[in-house]
């Protein structure tokens, strides 16, 4: 299942990090559709808003449905059909779709026929792995280069070289009020069983997409047919993982320490890899070069622990806890 994501980019990295090739193979930027609503979080739980993806013609018909937007949209799908005068009272989770009934389930079959195909965008998410003693949460997200934690580039720079999105496949919703009012966009996150590396951790994930052309017949519901695109939907290898601290099980915590590796069961500061650093960079470079630019990727005040009431701690002096000079455990593949 998919319950808990980060997305910690602010909307400007965002837009750059979603950079792709229209029908013509131009490079473009997708447009931002209320931007001003978009709040990035390293805790995003369902009923909160975040990043999709979607085609253009969903919003203008003559459209090309190759170019593609950016909307800030409510986690938890409610129906183009539902009749009551608010969401809240869907009768049912929708926060998730199992890719084997979402043909079948009227709440997704009407919208996924539709065409209402979307991108959930994330840096990645959280799963808990049950236990003896508890639940271990893990952090589980595209495997990243070395360029993810160089230093930020101008914003001149064409090519994104920041921390790669997980890209999760989404089916989307417009509600409006039986009385009237601002139509409400809402999404799904589809699940399908657990790659074999990370069935270890929990028996479902979310369906996610592996590169842009993915992406392109995903979102492209025009050229691309529901029961060519559904092919997609399968379970993919390409994830890695680490552990992370049971902070991140209060929806309240909205930090870089939500994310932060951890070695299980360590009483000594772990060593690290090349690998971990690149997480340690981009968690250095997400919070110390925001501070330098007009864009914030969080809100003001969200930096400083609530568990804590010593000096203000950032993802900097996370490191430092967790880490000696060399860095931290890796993120890594499960093996057997």
């Amino acid at each position: 299942m998919c319950g808990r994501t980060a997305c910690s980019l602010g909307a400007d990295s965002l837009r750059r990090a979603c950079a792709y090739r229209d029908r013509r193979g131009r490079r473009r930027e997708p447009e931002w559709i209320g931007a001003e609503r978009y709040r990035p979080s390293y805790n995003k739980g369902p009923q909160s808003r975040g990043p999709v993806l979607l085609s253009r013609r969903h919003l203008r018909q003559d459209a090309d449905s190759s170019e593609r937007v950016l909307m800030d949209m409510r986690w938890g799908l409610v129906p183009s059909w539902f009749k009551q005068d608010d969401p809240s009272k869907m009768p049912f989770n929708t926060s998730n779709c199992r890719s084997d009934t979402m043909l079948s389930k009227a709440s997704y079959k009407d919208a996924l026929l539709k065409g209402k195909r979307c991108v959930v965008l994330a840096d990645g998410f959280y799963e808990w792995q049950q236990q003896s003693g508890g639940k271990q949460p893990y952090f589980i997200h595209f495997p990243q280069t070395k360029d993810a934690a160089a230093e930020e580039e101008e914003e001149g720079d064409e090519e994104w070289k920041g921390w790669r999105l997980l890209t999760m496949a989404g089916i989307f919703d417009c509600w409006e009020p039986p009385a009237g009012g601002e139509a409400l966009y809402t999404y799904t996150i589809i699940t399908v069983d657990a790659s074999k590396d990370l069935s270890f951790i929990h028996h479902r994930m979310p369906a996610i997409l592996d590169g842009d052309d993915a992406i392109t017949q995903w979102l492209d519901f025009a050229e691309v047919p529901t029961q060519e695109a559904v092919k997609l939907i399968q379970p993919i290898e390409n994830i890695v993982f680490h552990p992370v601290s049971t902070f991140v099980n209060s929806i309240r915590n909205n930090t870089p320490e939500c994310l932060a590796p951890i070695e299980l069961g360590a009483k000594k500061e772990a060593k690290g890899t090349p690998s971990t650093q690149v997480m340690l960079g981009w968690l250095k470079n997400s919070e110390e070069g925001s501070s330098q630019k007009k864009e914030k990727d969080l809100p003001k005040g969200t930096r400083q622990f609530r568990h804590s009431p010593s000096p203000r701690k950032t993802s900097a002096g996370i490191l430092q806890q967790w880490l000696g000079k060399e860095g931290g455990p890796p993120a890594k593949k499960h093996k057997g």
